[in-house]
């Protein structure tokens, strides 16, 4: 995370294990006079990406019950959610304002079924200059508001969290794997 100095530089933020420490960076989205630009990533190489993200749905008992069941009224919320998600990763440059459009060669949306609810994982596949975990995160949270919307009429209690990057590869940066 970044944080500004009193000089309004950006600098990263103490993390645990290194609470105190002012590094400074650079962060890409913004220039040197703080204003908030698209970055240029035309001068780096075109190579395979692969970005997971995942993120949870809960429940009540009869929503999950309506769902197994096949008995929600406005259809399918699990495959419903699974083209929204795709649609979404398709559609991520439209609703992020400075990520690019990307040529994805695959998204796959997982919904798994869960005690409480579902766990939702997105992955999304490209070959180009620049990642698409942002692609795999809108996948995840808008199949996760899907299903809300389709239930949401059984159950106003539904909790959509933990979204998160579990897995980017390709790039500069190498591979990142959460633990």
């Amino acid at each position: 995370m970044a944080i500004r100095n009193k000089a309004g530089r950006a600098r990263r933020a103490g993390k645990a294990g290194g609470a105190g420490r002012d590094e400074r960076v650079r962060l890409s989205h913004v220039d040197a006079r703080g204003r908030v630009k698209m970055v240029d990533v035309g001068d780096k190489p075109i190579t395979d990406r692969v970005a997971v993200a995942r993120g949870t749905i809960t429940m009540s008992r009869a929503a999950i019950r309506l769902i197994r069941a096949g008995a929600v009224k406005k259809g399918d919320p699990l495959q419903t959610a699974r083209l929204a998600g795709i649609l979404a990763a398709k559609q991520t440059s439209s609703l992020i304002p400075l990520c690019h459009q990307l040529p994805l060669s695959s998204v796959n949306i997982e919904l798994i079924a869960r005690s409480r609810g579902y766990d939702i994982e997105a992955r999304v596949r490209t070959s180009s200059q620049t990642g698409v975990e942002m692609e795999a995160l809108t996948a995840v949270a808008v199949a996760a508001l899907t299903i809300y919307d389709m239930v949401k009429a059984v159950d106003k209690t539904m909790v959509i969290g933990d979204i998160r990057v579990m897995l980017k590869s390709g790039g500069r940066s190498g591979t990142y794997r959460r633990q």
